[in-house]
């Protein structure tokens, strides 16, 4: 899945370049691209689909050199995950309908990629022979207010554990209690089931987006694909698989899992991973002079010079269109103060 904006990230992701498609992490390569040469070891690159919104076509054929285009899905519209889910699932399951599907975003870090393709080939073997909806829990570090969790039933087989219900991001007395129960994961947003098992579920639950995507039957992986898409797909409802599917099921389970994954979901999340100096502070500035400047992020467009002095758990970027220089404590806000930014000057600040 490769469609979102990224705006947590804003202004370094914009909706002209979001964030799965920046060298966020200034090692050369996209989130995308890092994603994709990942999945290139579990399956060969004509069964890896890239779903995204139709004005990032151009972007995604020059990161990834030599994709058919015949695997790049694109939204007319953007309708959440369910949908996007929906479509590849029918048209995978018509081209194969013993498919073994895994679902992954395009912007999350996997610093631990051994343990992530076990867990994977792990997943896979189970949902080949049941009817399941697996997704990856991930065993939580710290009490994070920023994820979602997965309450999962502590006996399993396997290593593969019931889930009794998902939560909502929590206040940080809630996910203290979390952590020191050792009953919740992460939910990390990594799903794998077989198409048929999926396409069950969109029509015991979700029966909008079913009988709206089961209309293409006859079309998908013909010439008549992208039509039908282009007059169908706005019709869905906007609605996350979570909700629309995993909140209802009773068939889903999950693999608690150590795969060193960040959702790189805001800049402090950045900060945790990236390489700091002395002072803990994440640079990507080519000529710059810090005085009494800790734990900071900063990032500046190629040679510009940057003096600092005196900051604490800012985060400092300037994208060359906008300069952002915020508290690391109140990120959360920076959607908002983008939102008023574009209301206020115009579409060209998003």
């Amino acid at each position: 899945m490769a469609g979102g904006v990224g705006s947590r990230f804003w202004p370094k992701s914009r909706n002209q370049f979001p964030k799965q498609f920046i060298d966020i992490l200034g090692i050369g390569q996209s989130l995308l691209q890092l994603t994709y040469e990942r999945f290139l070891k579990i399956c060969p690159a004509e069964h890896i689909f890239i779903l995204s919104n139709q004005q990032y076509l151009d972007l995604i054929q020059q990161q990834l050199d030599g994709i058919a285009v015949a695997n790049i899905l694109l939204e007319p519209s953007r309708n959440n995950t369910a949908p996007c889910i929906a479509y590849a699932s029918y048209k995978i399951l018509k081209s194969n309908p013993d498919a073994n599907i895994v679902v992954a975003p395009s912007d999350h870090l996997i610093l631990k990629e051994g343990e992530f393709l076990d867990r994977i080939s792990q997943a896979l073997d189970y949902t080949a022979s049941n009817d399941a909806l697996l997704t990856l829990g991930i065993n939580p570090s710290r009490p994070d207010t920023g994820y979602g969790y997965i309450n999962f039933q502590k006996e399993g087989v396997d290593g593969v554990h019931q889930v009794a219900r998902f939560m909502e991001k929590p206040v940080l007395e809630r996910a203290k209690e979390y952590l020191a129960s050792g009953d919740y994961l992460w939910n990390a947003g990594i799903f794998v089931w077989r198409a048929q098992s999926i396409i069950k579920a969109f029509e015991r639950h979700a029966s909008e987006i079913a009988n709206l995507f089961v209309q293409g039957n006859e079309v998908y992986n013909t010439s008549a694909e992208a039509a039908f898409i282009k007059e169908n797909y706005p019709k869905s409802p906007n609605i996350s698989i979570d909700y629309a599917i995993l909140e209802k099921a009773d068939n889903v389970y999950t693999i608690p899992s150590d795969i060193g994954w960040s959702d790189l979901g805001t800049w402090a999340s950045l900060h945790e991973v990236v390489e700091k100096d002395e002072n803990n502070n994440a640079l990507s500035v080519d000529h710059f002079h810090l005085e009494n400047t800790n734990n900071c992020i900063i990032q500046l467009p190629k040679k510009k010079a940057a003096i600092i002095k005196g900051l604490e758990d800012f985060i400092v970027v300037d994208d060359g269109k906008v300069l952002l220089i915020y508290p690391k404590g109140s990120e959360q806000e920076i959607k908002t103060v983008a939102g008023k930014m574009v209301s206020s000057y115009g579409e060209e600040y998003l």
